[in-house]
């Protein structure tokens, strides 16, 4: 089963990419079923590395080796060790595995204390799965394993949706503590459960914080919310279309012992624009949408999105407040987004002076030579008036 590239490729494989494309393919030699592991070979019949196939994906190769090894339990479990190595920490609750930046496409594990939950989004990974759930039992003993593979990558790649306990059993709302906080991971929430990438900049923000009005749009589960009031905000205001986050967000702040809070169900976008109408102004504002853009192809829409929200936000602050304002769309740069909200605050009459610069947390790191692995854009911001 081997697979041989064209001879007029970019070097992006040869530098360290592990995807490579059906037009990147010369030819494929064996009847390979989709998902079996591959040999990759250059134009010149040189040893590549080893990967697994899925010919009804644009990303025909994902690589797991450059060596000629074999891909079995004894290397996924090798791969995990590595990973968990390479974070050095101590902490009960983190991402184990961050796919393509762990050198293994497709798999997502985060750790919340005593559970796992796993996000596999590729038939490769799937039939590599056995491994995986043998070696994370081996490595960690944990109580429960929850698999939610919900892309919609798993459909281009042939296969079903999955959301169940996989090995033990667990509670649908998963308890754990970041920052001495208590949390609770959703299991049928979205993606994990809980947004870990997100910790330490929501610490960050409570710094600024404290005796303040906030307001925290696409709250989610709220991450930014709980750090700001454990850091002493006066009160917060949760904006999200998910009633279901909202419930658990208030399920979160009754364990932590908040009172000041309030939960509104809504669409951020609409939200802001029907407060510009009214007087009310805030200290904070943390503005942490999903990604707006999954593809290069809606990037000018998100660009545009982004703008708008920011803007809305910028006229809700109060002179000096705080603008909390995140990006995970990987297909926008940070400088674009830096860009966006500069458009903003010209709009505005206003402008932005840095006092934090954020970004992906140490459990979701980056390889510069595989620019997906870098998503994540954060801004604490202090919005001042422009005065003439």
């Amino acid at each position: 089963m081997k697979v041989f590239l064209k001879k007029n490729i970019k070097p992006r494989i040869k530098n360290g990419h592990p995807w490579i494309y059906d037009n990147e393919i010369e030819k494929i030699e064996g009847n390979v079923e989709n998902g079996s592991i591959v040999n990759v070979f250059n134009h010149e019949k040189y040893f590549i590395g080893k990967g697994y196939l899925n010919t009804n994906s644009k990303i025909r190769v994902r690589l797991l080796t450059r060596k000629n090894e074999s891909i079995n339990k004894d290397f996924i479990k090798k791969r995990i060790l590595a990973a968990i190595k390479r974070r050095n920490t101590s902490e009960k609750t983190f991402r184990v595995v961050f796919s393509e930046a762990d050198n293994l496409p497709g798999l997502i594990v985060d750790k919340f204390e005593s559970y796992i939950v796993i996000d596999i989004t590729t038939l490769g990974m799937e039939k590599l799965k056995p491994y995986i759930l043998e070696s994370l039992i081996e490595i960690f003993n944990p109580l429960g394993i929850y698999e939610k593979s919900e892309s919609s990558s798993r459909i281009k790649e042939g296969l079903e949706k999955i959301s169940e306990w996989v090995y033990g059993r667990g509670p649908e709302l998963i308890p754990f503590q970041i920052n001495d906080i208590k949390f609770l991971a959703d299991t049928k929430g979205q993606k994990t459960g809980a947004f870990l990438d997100q910790r330490y900049n929501a610490m960050i923000l409570g710094n600024f914080s404290k005796n303040k009005i906030c307001l925290d749009c696409f709250s989610y589960t709220g991450n930014f919310a709980v750090h700001m009031l454990r850091a002493g905000a006066k009160n917060v205001i949760l904006i999200d279309y998910s009633k279901r986050a909202l419930e658990i967000a208030d399920e979160i702040m009754k364990l932590n012992k908040f009172e000041n809070y309030e939960l509104i169900n809504a669409n951020a976008f609409d939200f802001l624009k029907n407060l510009d109408k009214s007087s009310k102004m805030f200290d904070v504002i943390s503005v942490d949408p999903p990604s707006f853009a999954k593809s290069a192809s809606n990037k000018l829409s998100a660009l545009k999105g982004y703008k708008e929200i920011n803007l809305r936000a910028m006229r809700l602050l109060k002179d000096g407040g705080i603008l909390a304002t995140s990006s995970c769309t990987q297909v926008v740069s940070e400088q674009e987004f830096i860009s966006t909200i500069i458009a903003a605050t010209n709009d505005s009459g206003k402008i932005a002076r840095t006092l934090y610069r954020g970004g992906q947390p140490f459990d979701h790191p980056i390889v510069l030579n595989i620019f997906e692995t870098n998503y994540l854009k954060f801004f604490l911001l202090e919005i001042e008036k422009i005065r003439y």
